[in-house]
């Protein structure tokens, strides 16, 4: 084989697949409909289980459903069967998976969530199977064919059960109009968590601040700047109330129109009077906003013209 029978190979699968995704539209019914009415209902959480690939598509199903508002967890067949079952109260909604429906560490357990009272949700690509039939809801993956050309490997078959869960969790999602102040309570490492939940107080630049008075010179204007290395400096009165800004555009300009004169001007003859603020509780997205919107780098933190730090885009 060579390089382009390798493409038209995974051409080939990544047809087969999206076609199969697609015609899940046709097997959608009032069980799907039913399921996400069961778990919005439920007190509990949804506990999702499956074996051997089947299970690895339930782990993904249960995190992302963990993330976007539906508390979820993963159980292995195997692991239920010998212990763990006693985990699942009768208020949990448990989600089966196994494609052919027979899987017989998956089927074992249908006594004991029957006697449990657990509403049971089967992703099977069976609908006469013992799963499906046992179910109070059965979503269908069922798929015409695999990519595998051997017609053995789970390959178009996952993919469509990966995707069926990821409509119940964006149903779900819908349904309890998840925000993304939600989504970034459960990521606080990622960026999005970050800038949601952090306060511009908590990583604003607050030592050593850029400060001048209206009448600096623009020689110590151009030092405070350099010693402060964030491209401004802060002007403030007698009192320690903002009363301006000057940055290296300001600088630029100040000197490109009065070449000659230059050193003569002070902070109040080149300064942007009463710049824009936020309060030291605003959030980083509010703040990165913002400064897109104003087209600025830096913006002053401060609480009754009092400023207390500099918080800049690339430090977000």
């Amino acid at each position: 084989m060579n390089h382009e029978h390798f493409l038209q190979s995974a051409r080939q699968v990544i047809t087969t697949e999206a076609t199969e995704v697609a015609r899940l539209v046709e097997h959608l019914d009032m069980d799907f409909a039913r399921s996400v009415e069961a778990i919005l209902q439920s007190r509990g959480r949804v506990i999702v289980c499956g074996m051997g690939k089947s299970g690895i598509i339930g782990k993904k199903i249960a995190a992302t459903m963990a993330s976007t508002g539906t508390p979820s967890f993963f159980m292995h067949p195997g692991e239920a069967y010998h212990g763990d079952l006693g985990m699942v109260t009768p208020d949990d909604v448990f989600i089966a998976i196994s494609h052919s429906g027979e899987t017989d560490e998956v089927v074992k357990l249908i006594p004991f969530l029957q006697d449990n009272g657990n509403y049971l949700i089967a992703l099977t690509g069976n609908p006469a199977s013992t799963l499906a039939r046992a179910a109070h809801s059965h979503l269908n993956t069922g798929v015409t064919r695999e990519a595998c050309p051997l017609q053995l490997a789970p390959t178009s078959s996952t993919t469509a059960t990966l995707v069926l869960g990821d409509a119940l969790a964006v149903t779900l999602m819908e349904a309890r109009n998840f925000q993304p102040e939600n989504f970034a309570r459960f990521h606080p490492g990622g960026s999005l968590g970050r800038k949601l939940l952090t306060r511009v107080e908590q990583v604003m630049k607050q030592d050593n601040l850029p400060f001048v008075d209206s009448q600096t010179g623009m020689k110590d204007i151009i030092h405070t700047m350099s010693e402060g290395r964030c491209g401004l400096a802060i002007v403030v009165n007698a009192q320690n109330f903002l009363v301006g800004i000057i940055t290296d555009g300001d600088l630029r300009r100040a000197m490109d129109k009065r070449q000659e004169d230059f050193f003569r001007l002070s902070a109040q003859d080149i300064m942007t009077r009463e710049p824009k603020t936020v309060a030291p509780q605003t959030r980083l997205v509010d703040a990165e906003a913002l400064m897109i919107s104003r087209k600025i780098n830096s913006l002053l933190v401060a609480q009754d013209l009092r400023v207390s730090g500099i918080i800049q885009l690339y430090d977000l």
